[in-house]
């Protein structure tokens, strides 16, 4: 089973018995369908409803909630949740030396691979084919080029790789597809506008999958249309990359047979396989 270390990455512990309240109300996820054994995508948003910080979020063996996220925005987001902590019984630990391992394209159990690790089944993921555990003593035994292909591969957009924090919703990065996102739950900072944009179906920049015959130019390269910039390039490996685009405009490119290009490189974009939404029909 391949498995690969994942270093840029750090965790932040939320302990107490206020700590499952406290984060309920400020983020995204809902965490009353969070499950003991697996991860789950969310993020805190500014008021505005722009993502200020994406994480994963997963249960303790003791109780505690712990947000799996980028090292380098670790501390300003433990600094933004004792703010948001007041008289909460909450304690907040940042834990910035934790190895955080990956397994994927994995047919067998996790138990089957390594009885050791506590793996905790990664829900992006269609099935139970990613598995993330906070263990040490697991050999890496592929490459993070080879962890971003598979998230290329299913669509799987992260901040710093595929866009950057501040500049997008959750319907860009499909939040509101994969679960990171509680459309059912109460009030959370920047509630009242990622619920308008679903209710009024108004998302139309979305992740899609990137393909083209030679090699890809940079992240943050342009994609253009008629010359015209539709969206921006993401991760990237060899031929295949993320991009946070319009659909809309991709669509009508489409209609009009009108070559989409990143860079000077001709591309084909698509869809996710596992996304409830398709390309909008022309006006």
């Amino acid at each position: 089973m391949p498995i690969v270390r994942l270093p840029d990455r750090a965790l932040i512990t939320v302990s107490g018995p206020d700590a499952e309240h406290l984060l309920q109300n400020i983020v995204t996820t809902d965490l009353d369908s969070l499950k003991q054994g697996e991860v789950k995508p969310g993020a805190l948003l500014t008021p505005q409803g722009k993502i200020m910080f994406d994480f994963l979020v997963s249960r303790t063996a003791n109780g505690a909630l712990q947000l799996d996220l980028r090292k380098a925005a670790a501390s300003d987001l433990a600094k933004r949740l004792m703010l948001y902590r007041l008289r909460a019984k909450a304690e907040i630990e940042t834990q910035d030396q934790t190895d955080i391992v990956v397994a994927f394209d994995n047919e067998s159990s996790a138990s089957e691979t390594d009885s050791t690790a506590n793996w905790l089944i990664d829900t992006r993921f269609s099935g139970s084919r990613v598995r993330r555990a906070y263990a040490s003593g697991l050999e890496a035994t592929v490459t993070i080029a080879d962890w971003n292909r598979m998230r290329i591969r299913h669509g799987v957009a992260e901040s710093g790789d595929d866009y950057a924090l501040g500049d997008a919703f959750p319907h860009d990065v499909l939040l509101d597809q994969n679960g990171g996102v509680g459309f059912k739950k109460g009030c959370y900072v920047g509630q009242e506008v990622v619920s308008r944009m679903q209710h009024r179906g108004t998302a139309r920049r979305r992740v899609l999958i990137v393909e083209t015959q030679g090699v890809l130019p940079a992240p943050g390269t342009p994609i253009t249309a008629g010359g015209r910039e539709i969206g921006t390039l993401g991760s990237v490996e060899g031929g295949a990359a993320l991009a946070i685009a319009r659909i809309d405009k991709v669509k009508d490119a489409m209609d009009r047979a009108e070559p989409i290009f990143a860079g000077e490189a001709e591309i084909a974009l698509r869809l996710p396989d596992w996304v409830t939404f398709s390309f909008p029909d022309a006006d």
